[in-house]
């Protein structure tokens, strides 16, 4: 091999793990950032660390939902076969009530979700899709609407 064939080898090598290294760190850098979904029954199953962020979704089982002091609001999520109970301190959206669709955002600490966001869903016909999957694995999704 020549040396100018032996230069273009090493830069070519050089090259190939300078990007490695590069698709490393931004893979390690997103990993804090993204939010994982779970449906109640996937936090039972997959045994979801405390403290660490997730969106859980589901549906607000009926006579859940209890209101405390200001704005905290205690309620339960479920799929049809596990149900989560959530903390949340703040005001709800509008369309928030039992027996429709919800996503919350934030983390388990002592079995209870403390949720940071809630959302609901926006009208009859809509419900986001996590949420939709997860009804449909648990056996409790009505084809054309709630």
């Amino acid at each position: 091999m020549t040396p100018k064939k032996r230069r273009r080898l090493y830069f070519a090598i050089a090259l190939v793990c300078a990007g490695a290294a590069g698709a490393a760190l931004v893979v390690r850098a997103l990993q804090d950032n993204v939010l994982y979904f779970y449906s109640p029954s996937d936090i039972a199953v997959k045994h979801v660390p405390q403290d660490v962020s997730f969106r859980i979704g589901g549906l607000v089982a009926k006579g859940s939902v209890a209101r405390g002091r200001g704005a905290d609001v205690r309620f339960v999520v479920t799929d049809g076969k596990t149900k989560v109970p959530v903390e949340y301190s703040g005001s709800l959206p509008d369309l928030f009530r039992e027996g429709q669709g919800v996503v919350a955002t934030g983390a388990l600490h002592g079995g209870i979700f403390q949720a940071s966001e809630v959302l609901a869903k926006h009208d009859e016909r809509y419900m986001p899709p996590e949420v939709v999957d997860a009804l449909k694995r648990a056996g409790r999704w009505k084809e054309g609407g709630t």
